[in-house]
């Protein structure tokens, strides 16, 4: 039998002190742990955080300094939960956004594939705004390219189950960006290492009165050159990613015929 993993939530905070309250209400009937980073949040977002952290014995709570973005809390909280004897990191943005009732089958995804990478796939309701959904459509494809794969559904989904030795094996060895696009990198990293990826649908909506920390001209710049150091990594990695593709045809196109007698 397969071990079962030991996971906790992993929530990286930046000013979403009314929202993670709820957001912490929602996940609670899981019974699981779970992390927040603070990300140099203002004060009072930070009081919300330490009230949250005193009032549930399920909540734990690390800081850091200054805001540095959501790729650095994610590699904080990456790192501390290794250390604390987790096995998985339940990524969940702080917003809101994510339905969390789909909780419960990530996990039993998690039980039954302790080795993969299990990421969400948004189901949008009406709130979503085409510009979003047409700008993240051309990152994914960007990531099909980079990872030489389809593999990857979705990029950019803050709802996610990562595994965490080959997480940290990735984060050990390569530099990854502190910012938005870090979900990108990590996922063309981990494909390239050849993780198994889980695509899992998820129900997202956007608040009216949300606040989004995505900043149009700055992260574009940031993804687009993410986008460019993945391409030169997978011209690098060209030989071994496309024999590893052959391979697998090769053991696809694998018969065993009964034997046949006489």
């Amino acid at each position: 039998m397969k071990p079962a993993p030991d996971i906790c939530f992993l929530v990286p905070v930046y000013n979403h002190g009314e929202p993670i309250t709820a957001t912490l209400q929602r996940l609670e009937p899981y019974g699981l742990p779970c992390l927040l980073v603070d990300d140099g949040s203002e004060p009072g977002c930070a009081r919300i955080l330490e009230q949250a952290a005193e009032q549930y014995a399920w909540v734990d709570l690390i800081r850091r300094p200054a805001n540095s973005g959501k790729g650095a809390a994610l590699k904080a909280g990456f790192t501390a939960l290794k250390k604390r004897g987790y096995t998985h990191a339940f990524q969940i943005d702080a917003d809101g956004q994510h339905d969390t009732s789909g909780v419960e089958v990530f996990l039993n995804l998690a039980a039954r594939n302790p080795q993969a990478l299990i990421l969400g796939v948004p189901i949008y309701d009406h709130s979503v705004s085409r510009t979003r959904y047409y700008g993240r459509y051309l990152s994914h494809v960007w990531v099909w390219i980079n990872s030489l794969s389809l593999g990857i559904r979705d990029c950019m989904c803050g709802f996610r189950i990562y595994p965490l030795d080959q997480t940290m094996q990735v984060l050990d060895h390569y530099h990854l960006g502190d910012r938005m696009e870090f979900d990108i990198e990590i996922l063309v990293h981990m494909a390239w290492q050849d993780v198994l990826m889980i695509n899992q649908k998820v129900a997202v909506g956007y608040p009216e009165d949300g606040t989004s920390h995505f900043r149009l001209v700055k992260d574009n710049v940031r993804i687009s050159w993410a986008h460019t150091r993945l391409f030169f990594g997978m011209l690098r990695r060209l030989p071994r990613l496309l024999k590893r593709r052959l391979n697998r045809r090769s053991m696809a196109r694998v018969s065993y015929p009964e034997d046949q007698a006489g």
